[in-house]
């Protein structure tokens, strides 16, 4: 986000940094500039990471939203209570908190491109694996298979997009978030009528989401064998200043454009740095984990439940699949636009309100008037799901090295997800015991207040390594 108030690459590089950029080995097939930096990937590798961010991408939400248009079906073929269906709909942020905080130490053993490929195999044995396990247990033992493989790549996929491609952070992020909001569309729109296609087996409906994460595992098999990104040892590796592509960039490692709190003139002392980084002293770190898991809540409640909204209010089953595809089919473009109106802004904190507005305004019309202005509400919470690839974006701005995202992403997301364990869960309880949508629609837009106020909180204009150093 370069602008006149903020720090733009340094254009006198430090003798420690250039020492640590001229040493800095190449990655697996990485182009090296004359005097030995690593300036990125080659064509090839960038294609091909490109493929596999995006296939990665895809996958992170099929899992979810193609059991929430068909919950109702799956309810009757388990013999589920709504209460039971509630936690059924907890278990995807439940198993992001638990195997979320392992992704980076994972990495760390074996590479992340080794960790996402293990993890798209995970969610392809799990998608098989679930329809029929035969019993309510066996499908969410299954489900959580799968959803370990979704938890590791969610916390993984800014890491590499930070180390592979730090001067396209904006725009990197912004393409694997439209392809996660592709995915999580297409699912909620065609399980329905896919199901119906294939002699109304809702197990076939399900099961056939494991060829699109199969072919997820392919694109990353070449980097399985010690490819490694540039080492962390060596930021100055990464440092690329201002964004090629007009957007700005972000707070890219080696002092790299950032915000205005990092300053030009600072150069990331890489690994050592972030071996000191006490996360949890970071008020900014917290911010975020708490605004994830907020926003977390809100969209695990949406997959899960706003078809059983519709479909209760007297939409038929197919439509109401539909009108949840176009809830998250918003994030589509908006994945695109947000993150790199984002990396322009010094405070994201506007963005934040915008998105609460609107989900506060689709809650209540679903409230209001659920039937007569269901294609207003799918599209007003569509937008107000778009708070995940913002807080992605920021995840990116809020930390100047990798090593510094990859702490920040674990901590946010794992915490995060933490937090939103009990929002889809309380929602089936109070929609089971009270009889109606009321109370949990209450639920939902009580919800969004605190996650506006420490939204803005987590966009102001810092990093964690100010806050949290030794």
């Amino acid at each position: 986000m370069a602008t006149d108030e903020t720090g733009t690459a340094t254009s006198a590089p430090t003798p420690t940094s250039t020492a640590l950029r001229d040493s800095a080995p190449a990655p697996g097939g990485a182009a090296t500039r004359p005097g030995g930096a690593a300036s990125g990937p080659r064509a090839w590798t960038a294609r091909v990471l490109v493929v596999g961010i995006v296939l990665t991408a895809l996958n992170l939400r099929p899992a979810i939203t193609s059991l929430g248009a068909l919950l109702e079906e799956v309810r009757d073929g388990l013999g589920m209570s709504g209460s039971l269906a509630g936690l059924l709909t907890s278990v995807p942020p439940l198993c992001f908190a638990v195997f979320g905080v392992m992704a980076p130490r994972l990495a760390r053993r074996f590479g992340p491109p080794a960790v996402v490929c293990a993890g798209m195999a995970a969610i392809t044995a799990g998608l098989l694996i679930r329809p029929y396990a035969g019993s309510t247990a066996g499908f969410l033992a299954a489900s959580a298979l799968a959803l370990m493989g979704v938890a590791v790549s969610n916390v993984l996929m800014p890491v590499i997009v930070k180390r592979w491609f730090p001067d396209r952070v904006g725009p990197m992020t912004g393409l694997y978030s439209m392809a996660l909001a592709l995915g999580t569309a297409a699912a909620a729109a065609i399980s329905v009528p896919m199901t119906d296609a294939l002699g109304g087996s809702w197990q076939l409906g399900l099961a056939v989401w494991a060829a699109l994460s199969a072919t997820a595992v392919l694109p990353w098999i070449p980097f399985v064998r010690g490819r490694r990104a540039p080492s962390e040892a060596a930021p100055g590796a990464l440092a690329a200043g201002t964004g090629g592509d007009g957007s700005g960039g972000v707070a890219a490692p080696g002092g790299a454009a950032g915000s205005r709190g990092s300053g030009s003139s600072r150069v990331a002392s890489g690994g050592e740095e972030a071996d000191g980084l006490r996360i949890t002293r970071s008020r900014t770190a917290w911010a975020l984990a708490v605004f994830f898991g907020l926003q977390a809540t809100a969209a695990y409640i949406t997959m899960g439940w706003m078809a059983q909204i519709f479909r209760d209010a007297g939409v038929s089953a197919s439509t109401a699949g539909v009108l949840l595809a176009v809830t998250m089919a918003m994030g589509v473009p908006l994945a695109f636009v947000i993150p790199r109106l984002a990396t322009r802004l010094p405070h994201q904190g506007p963005i934040v309100v915008v998105l609460g507005v609107c989900g506060l305004a689709g809650y209540a019309g679903l409230y209001w008037a659920p039937a007569a202005g269901a294609w207003a509400w799918a599209l007003l919470l569509g937008v107000s799901n778009c708070a995940f690839p913002l807080a992605l974006t920021m995840v990116g701005m809020r930390a100047r090295t990798g090593a510094g995202v990859a702490k920040l992403s674990a901590f946010a997301q794992s915490t995060g997800y933490l937090l939103s364990i009990p929002g889809p869960l309380l929602v089936g309880v109070l929609y089971q015991h009270s009889g109606g949508w009321g109370l949990p629609l209450a639920l939902m837009a009580a919800l969004m207040v605190p996650q506006v106020a420490v939204g803005v909180l987590a966009g102001r204009d810092r990093t964690v390594e100010d806050e949290a150093g030794r």
